[in-house]
């Protein structure tokens, strides 16, 4: 059965970091650009950062400001999220996707239905 699984979420203080994981199974990533969203109680899914399927271009949502750096290992299946000075703001369920020959306009509304998602990982940040 082919799917995305998130990792790394959890409770930070602000300014703190986080690393969240996107491992991918029963399927290969290499083919797929791949995009992190966030969706908070009440707001609308965000687009937060994608990359395209060779590791070559990437981008970001303007709320991240230098914050965020995405970043994948096809030989491992594996893409991930490195998260820094996180603020209240950043609290949101964060999920992983693909998109099968895409590219990093996935992460621009409208979305792209997805070839896969996975189901998410909490973000908290709180004092």
């Amino acid at each position: 059965q082919p799917q995305l699984v998130e990792s790394g979420g959890g409770l930070v203080q602000p300014g703190g970091s986080l690393t969240l994981s996107c491992a991918a199974s029963g399927f290969t990533l290499e083919n797929y650009a791949i995009g992190w969203f966030r969706q908070a109680p009440g707001k609308e899914r965000e687009g937060v950062s994608c990359i395209s399927s060779s590791g070559l271009s990437s981008n970001y949502a303007g709320f991240v400001k230098g914050r965020f750096a995405i970043s994948r290992d096809n030989a491992k299946n594996m893409v991930y999220l490195r998260m820094s000075s996180l603020t209240p703001e950043d609290t949101a369920i964060y999920f992983c996707a693909a998109e099968a020959f895409g590219t990093t306009a996935m992460c621009v509304p409208p979305y792209p239905e997805y070839d896969y998602r996975g189901q998410g990982t909490q973000v908290t940040v709180s004092s």
